[in-house]
């Protein structure tokens, strides 16, 4: 079995054997001295995608009206607004759960919002419609 340590911040593959019940370990004199060991090839760099919901969420124009489209797949835990009801710039709209992490959509301007197509509980594919403003 091969494994992975670091020793110092040096990272090391080793193999390992995996020993019977009764054989015994027979002292350091058995390891190999780690200063002779060769680095592994350093792990690449994690990628991390950019977050789209880390700014308020913009409405998009699309057929004649104004739509604000969800930023990322999820369920929505909470509509904060109603039809009719008049929103600030900054203002949640929404709240959508994503890979376990609550998301407040917020709205980018004022506006009044026309109807809500959003529902509590309900999933969310990213590019949905949610709420269109008036």
């Amino acid at each position: 079995m091969k494994l992975r340590i670091s020793v110092r911040g040096e990272s090391y593959e080793v193999d390992v054997e995996v020993l019977d019940p009764g054989e015994a370990f027979l002292g350091s004199s058995a390891l190999p001295d780690v200063r002779t060991l060769r680095p592994a090839a350093p792990a690449p760099e994690p990628v991390v995608p950019a977050r789209a919901a880390a700014q308020p969420a913009a409405p998009v124009a699309r057929g004649g009206g104004n739509e604000l489209l969800s930023p990322v797949a999820g369920t929505i835990v909470e509509v904060c607004c109603a039809v009719g009801d008049e929103v600030k710039a900054g203002q949640t709209l929404l709240v959508i759960e994503a890979m376990k992490m609550n998301t407040d959509i917020k709205a980018s301007a004022a506006a009044k919002i026309a109807s809500i197509s959003a529902k509590s509980g309900v999933a969310v594919r990213e590019g949905e419609p949610l709420i269109t403003f008036a």
